[in-house]
């Protein structure tokens, strides 16, 4: 299987492209030469995060109820809004252009699996960066995860070491969490992923992700902490009612149900979401086709700088049916939250 290589220019080139990249008006030469480069960046990833994503199959295999292990690159559009909310940060130094995620059956299936990650001395990638979001959950939003950069190592394949790859591990409570935001983010066209857009919406996920770390008994969201189980449910029912969320997501979970299109042996998929007309193109590509999927997902990335709106992504987590669990919000699937919601008001 054939992988992009790193780019042969200097991280300061690198760097220099990210800059361009998050700037106001730049030529239409320097966006094009920096997006190239950038792309390229990107794409070099690839390699690092497949032998990561192996490695967590392999060590998941024997957990409870069916985990679920996927691996993306991160979107272009990401990237730069990243760059712009962030002006300190440099491209070369970003943490998470290469994504893995194992979602689990529960926290203590979560503490775990950190465990043989972080107390493995025979593991030869570098630990950079523990964030754990479930211990700490972020106040603003409720966001709740468990996150390890590493820097690749690995001396049978040098040329990739230094790459950072972010891994998160969560329970699926909290993927159901995390991806209805995303989904809520598209549908209503603000990123609330980011804790920007409406402050209502946010509150919601906030209460929400309270609601469950009471249920996982992990700490709660700081804002919420003062109340009880009952007070936080009753809390929750307020502002559902309020924003009217029930209504809402009910109607994009039925959006979701005839978009999906199949796809069966493919190592890859890009998934391409249309959010006015609630389509879903999905695109499978086998072990050899990587640099064709790469370049697939470039082309309808620059149709969102033409102004379409479309939320591309390529991503990998097994079988079709595994990819939809992994990726929901890009099938506009929010059930598994509507339904949970449900059970808490109950």
């Amino acid at each position: 299987m054939r992988f992009s290589p790193v780019p042969s220019e200097s991280r300061e080139k690198i760097n220099e492209a990210g800059k361009i990249l998050a700037s106001d008006n730049p030529t239409q030469q320097e966006r094009t030469w920096a997006l190239d480069l950038a792309e390229r960046w990107r794409a070099c990833h690839a390699y690092p995060i497949n032998t990561f994503q192996a490695t967590l199959r392999d060590k998941t295999r024997n957990f409870q109820g069916e985990p679920i292990v996927a691996q993306r690159l991160k979107r272009m559009p990401t990237i730069i809004d990243k760059l712009r909310r962030y002006p300190s940060m440099s491209l070369s130094r970003m943490q998470d252009i290469g994504g893995v995620r194992a979602i689990l059956g529960s926290f203590t299936d979560v503490e775990r699996l950190a465990h043989q990650y972080l107390k493995n001395q025979n593991f030869t990638h570098e630990l950079s960066t523990v964030r754990d979001y479930i211990t700490n959950p972020r106040d603003e939003d409720g966001y709740r995860s468990l996150h390890l950069v590493y820097k690749y190592r690995n001396p049978r394949n040098p040329d990739f070491d230094g790459l950072r790859l972010e891994m998160q591990l969560r329970t699926r409570r909290q993927h159901i969490w995390a991806t209805a935001v995303e989904t809520m983010g598209f549908v209503l066209k603000e990123p609330l992923k980011s804790r920007r857009g409406s402050q209502a919406w946010i509150d919601f996920f906030a209460i929400l992700a309270s609601a469950f770390a009471h249920q996982e008994g992990t700490p709660l969201v700081p804002r919420f902490a003062h109340l009880n189980y009952d007070e936080t449910i009753k809390e929750l029912a307020r502002v559902e009612k309020d924003l009217g969320a029930l209504i809402m997501i009910s109607g994009v979970s039925a959006a979701a149900e005839h978009i999906l299109k199949n796809q069966k042996g493919s190592s890859y998929h890009l998934l391409v979401l249309d959010t006015n007309k609630r389509t879903v193109n999905v695109k499978g590509y086998d072990r050899d086709s990587f640099a064709a999927a790469e370049k697939d997902y470039s082309y309808f990335e620059k149709r969102i700088q033409d102004g379409e709106d479309l939320e591309p992504v390529l991503v990998s987590a097994g079988p079709i049916d595994r990819l939809r669990s992994a990726y929901p919000n890009f099938f506009l699937d929010i059930r598994d939250l509507e339904k949970a919601v449900r059970e808490l008001l109950s």
